[in-house]
């Protein structure tokens, strides 16, 4: 079932939206201005890592108007570019924090090649592996 959320407030002007507010304008110019109405954002239900928001529009046709967000379904190449964004960020911070402990001003610490090695060979196995998936039930499966 759709997610609903109040509280926002539009302008239209003939028939076409003008200003959304997240609240009814009071004071100032906009105010003043005729054709505030209040509204609802509508969310569609979503199947979590499948699909995804993307553009709305407005029913003007009902009170409260409605702001409609569509859906679209993410494609496997999608969903697999999300999993190696991810493992390179997992990646970089390990090197980030290396390069960290090398350039600190505590002698003590040190850059550990190691662990970054480390972690460099399993970013890479973490690409092979997805690079492997083709459908949407080995992406799902993937690191369960």
């Amino acid at each position: 079932m759709p997610t609903t959320k109040t509280g926002y407030w539009i302008r239209v002007e003939n028939d076409q939206v003008k200003d959304v507010w997240d609240y009814r304008p009071t004071t100032g110019p906009k105010a003043d201005l005729p054709g505030w109405r209040e509204a609802v954002e509508v969310f569609p239900d979503l199947t979590d890592g499948r699909e995804i928001t993307t553009t709305h529009s407005f029913d003007l046709t009902v009170t409260p108007a409605q702001i409609v967000w569509a859906k679209r379904d993410l494609t496997v190449d999608e969903r697999k570019g999300a999993l190696k964004a991810e493992a390179k960020r997992t990646f970089q911070e390990v090197v980030d924090a290396e390069l960290a402990k090398e350039l600190d001003d505590d002698p003590a610490t040190t850059y550990d090649a190691s662990a970054v090695s480390t972690a460099q060979t399993t970013y890479q196995s973490a690409v092979t592996a997805i690079d492997a998936l083709i459908t949407h039930e080995d992406v799902d499966s993937y690191g369960s």
